[in-house]
């Protein structure tokens, strides 16, 4: 890892963005893949994301607080924020469904591709200045 480190480094890209993106990219295309399936076989787009959006959390503070804010403490409040922010971030994915499927009659399948963008910006932002504020990108 201390070698990844190194090379994105060099290049000038910032390390902590680039591990949150790769878990992320990781996790939410096996959840979107997931999605896929589910409403291809008749299930709610709202229902199959209120089932794989804990799932994805769970994935994501994992991979997040071992890799990307490794360097964070992690307590009881950088938990409960973390929470917090993904409950704003499920919201947001709800919204996004609600407003675009339900009431403008865009294909779910796509808004939720857009809506994972949306979310993962939302999240890392929230994530780099909320919760893991200590923690300075490399």
């Amino acid at each position: 890892m201390k070698q990844f480190n190194i090379l994105l480094i060099k290049y000038g890209l910032p390390v902590q963005f680039i591990k949150y993106s790769i878990i992320g990219i990781l996790t939410n295309l096996i959840g979107y893949l997931g999605y896929l399936l589910f409403t291809d076989l008749g299930a709610d787009p709202k229902v199959v994301i209120s089932v794989m959006y804990p799932i994805g959390v769970l994935c994501g503070y994992f991979g997040n607080s071992n890799i990307t804010f490794a360097e964070a403490k992690s307590d009881l409040l950088v938990s409960m924020k973390y929470l917090f922010i993904h409950i704003l971030g499920y919201g947001l994915n709800l919204f996004l469904l609600y407003l675009f499927v339900d009431n403008l009659g865009y294909s779910h399948k796509i808004v939720q591709a857009v809506a994972i963008i949306i979310v993962a910006i939302f999240l890392y932002v929230s994530f780099k200045y909320f919760v893991f504020k200590k923690l300075k990108d490399q």
